[in-house]
């Protein structure tokens, strides 16, 4: 029998119930399930912008999911290389990744080396951006 190792990504900023989704989903679909935390200075460059939550602070949080067995934290914008470190056999992502340029780009690279992407309903009503917006507006009006 093998044992397999999922791998799921993410800035885990602002740690909502959809990053909770995912990360149950994926720890369903594997043996072994590693969370792979963005650093702030990938998040930058990824998305324009620092976490809100410092690294440290978003490598507790995901650390003390049950869920996940461990954390790993990503430095390096191309996942081949996260790959070539932490060793996976599925890589687990938002369905809001699936028929993009960036998401069909990570099936075949993973594709060269058997590694499986599989999607996860995105919870589309809680996202860290709508919290920012939310926290924005707030404090504007305050």
């Amino acid at each position: 029998m093998t044992h397999r190792v999922g791998y799921a990504p993410g800035v885990y900023d602002l740690f909502h119930v959809g990053h909770l989704n995912i990360l149950r989903h994926a720890r369903s679909r594997c043996d072994y399930l590693v969370a792979g935390v963005v650093s702030d200075e990938m998040a930058r460059r990824a998305k324009g912008r620092t976490p809100v939550v410092p690294l440290t602070e978003r490598l507790e949080i995901i650390r003390s999911i049950r869920f996940v067995d461990a954390a790993f934290v990503e430095t390096v914008p191309d996942k081949l290389d996260t790959w070539r470190q932490v060793r996976f056999d599925v890589l687990f992502k938002g369905d809001d990744w699936r028929g993009t340029a960036k998401g069909d780009k990570l099936e075949r690279d993973f594709a060269t080396v058997g590694v499986e992407v599989r999607y996860f309903p995105y919870t589309v009503h809680t996202s860290s951006s709508l919290l920012r917006k939310a926290l924005d507006s707030m404090a504007s009006s305050a």
